[in-house]
């Protein structure tokens, strides 16, 4: 941390000075022309510039230039007008010109200017750099890394004197403290254990207690659980979670409660880089993954990236949940919860976490180490479906393909995997539910291996014309235009070996019905022959499969 991060809560601290701030928002912002006078320029505010405004007072202010093109004859303007009010530094967006350009404009200027990247997110940008000039001012925590929550939360602990815990706005606990001696009850250690609360922030009336405050407040003590203080933590206005102590007692709550108010800004600011750095390490597991996946050409660069060994082969599981729709915000909430559960059973179980959320399918690479590693997988996938009551109602679906022992046999595997998790989609989505709610399905390849082949068999048959006008299409006619059901005597004639007792009772008829059927296909199809038997038992299995593995609406990718 920065030298004005030392002073102790409360104390006056110096200025917090440009170099500062690019340091703290951890934001890959270039500095295009630095000097030790715009370097050391002290910072107060941040101002969203916009040119239509009245030029307001921006002494020491960073100034973000919103839609300006770095090189215009507008933004070379405001360069001017900045200098001369004395800005502490203008944020600008590059895109696309050259770094020799920018640094060219950004030098005939004193204001210091900071370029961001082209993809950076302005409101984003606005709250880590606020949150930066704020939270350096209040920061009593030398020492803490950035984002640290664990390290963060010991801290307030140690402050207010009250066992301390920082929970996001889905109600995941994104850090605790650890100091010994300080009281703990039930709640405080299911919740610690699970690494999320019980009910959702949302239908918890002390979250909502905590959100409506400005301050921190007190939660009274219930039966179950000890009295609490609850700081509700924002930046630019987002709500980013809450900070909870165990209340320390009477003779030091008021105490405890005005550190919360002005750990604020620095509670916001650690949670934004946590954020940030979970945000990218996400972003980058999943655009490695999808290389890996998809781009043969760059697979081993992607693979080195990740710190592969191919050594023992890898397998490609794949995790979804069968929701009737998609586009909710809960059913977003519900796969990134997925993805997070199977990261945490992946290192539990396997000492790895690449995984990542690739178009609504929540992808693992599984190693396959020692003489039995289908057993590892298996188990991989079970322990995943275990939990999955805790983050959906809605059946979860998991797939592992087989081993790919090089590189680029890793699509071959992702195919398998999504193949399964469509014929088993189908399967549940079609198939009877127990009253206790749809069960788990899970899967590896081999265990579906005969079904999937004949899936390819149906390919085959469709890509090269073999169906045509054929007797399982002639008999469909007759369906559609006399209202009978001779697809599905065809269908249980041939699944039941032509036993019409079995016959009868399948499709809910008279067994002198289902003689005259069998009479009249036998005459018009020539169901004594034994090849013909086998090719219209090959067409209804092979339609029958390929509409069970044909991707859901709103459900996972087809496979490549």
């Amino acid at each position: 941390m920065p030298a004005a991060a030392t002073a102790e809560l409360g104390s006056p601290v110096p200025g917090v000075l440009v170099s500062e701030c690019i340091d703290l928002m951890h934001a890959d912002l270039l500095h295009a022309n630095p000097t030790p006078e715009n370097l050391g320029h002290p910072v107060s505010d941040v101002l969203m510039y916009d040119p239509l405004d009245e030029w307001v007072h921006i002494d020491d202010r960073i100034i973000l230039a919103v839609g300006f093109t770095c090189g215009s004859a507008e933004f070379d303007q405001l360069l001017y007008r900045a200098t001369a009010s004395n800005a502490a530094a203008v944020v600008v967006k590059a895109h696309g010109l050259a770094l020799e350009q920018l640094r060219a404009v950004a030098g005939r200027h004193r204001v210091a200017v900071l370029i961001a990247p082209d993809d950076a997110d302005w409101t984003r940008l606005a709250a880590l750099a606020r949150a930066s000039v704020t939270g350096i001012a209040a920061d009593s925590v030398a020492g803490v890394r950035l984002g640290d929550l664990y390290a963060f939360a010991n801290a307030a602990a140690s402050i207010t004197n009250g066992a301390a815990s920082i929970v996001d706005p889905l109600g995941r606990v994104l850090g605790y403290s650890t100091l010994p001696g300080q009281p703990i009850d039930e709640l405080r250690r299911v919740t610690t254990l699970a690494l999320q609360e019980p009910t959702p922030p949302v239908q918890d009336a002390d979250f909502r207690t905590a959100y409506a405050s400005g301050r921190a407040v007190l939660i009274p003590a219930t039966d179950e659980a000890l009295a609490r203080l609850a700081l509700a933590v924002r930046a630019g206005g987002e709500l980013l979670g809450t900070l909870w102590i165990i209340d320390p007692g009477e003779d030091k709550r008021e105490a405890a409660l005005t550190a919360l108010d002005r750990m604020a800004p620095l509670a916001g600011l650690h949670m934004l880089h946590a954020r940030s750095a979970a945000d990218f390490g996400e972003r980058r597991n999943a655009d490695l993954i999808r290389t890996l996946l998809d781009d043969t050409a760059h697979a081993s660069f992607a693979a080195a990236q990740l710190g592969f060994d191919m050594a023992d082969g890898l397998a490609v599981a794949a995790f979804s949940i069968l929701r009737p729709e998609t586009g909710s915000l809960e059913s977003v909430r519900e796969i990134h919860r997925l993805l997070h559960l199977v990261t945490t059973v992946c290192n539990l179980e396997l000492n790895t976490s690449h995984s990542a959320l690739v178009d609504s399918v929540v992808y693992a690479l599984l190693p396959s180490p020692g003489a039995t590693p289908r057993a590892g997988h298996r188990r991989v996938a079970q322990e995943v479906a275990r939990y999955a009551h805790t983050i959906s109602t809605y059946p979860l679906v998991a797939a592992v393909g087989g081993i790919a022992v090089g590189v680029e046999e890793l699509p071959a595997s992702r195919s398998e995997a999504l193949q399964i998790l469509q014929y088993q989609l189908h399967r549940v989505a079609t198939g009877p539910q127990s009253r206790s709610g749809p069960e788990p399905v899970v899967a590896l390849f081999e265990d579906y291996r005969i079904p999937l082949n004949l899936v390819k068999v149906g390919t085959f048959i469709a890509e090269n014309g073999l169906a045509g006008a054929d007797e399982i299409a002639m008999i469909q006619n007759w369906d559609t235009e006399q209202r009978t059901d001779y697809v599905d005597t065809l269908r249980a004639y041939l699944d039941t070996n032509g036993n019409v007792s079995k016959m009868a009772a399948r499709l809910h008829v008279h067994a002198n019905t289902v003689r005259y059927r069998v009479g009249r296909l036998t005459k018009e199809l020539g169901l004594d022959d034994p090849q013909k038997r086998l090719w219209l038992w090959l067409r209804l299995v092979t339609m029958d499969l390929t509409q069970a593995a044909a991707p859901r609406r709103g459900g996972p990718p087809t496979p490549p």
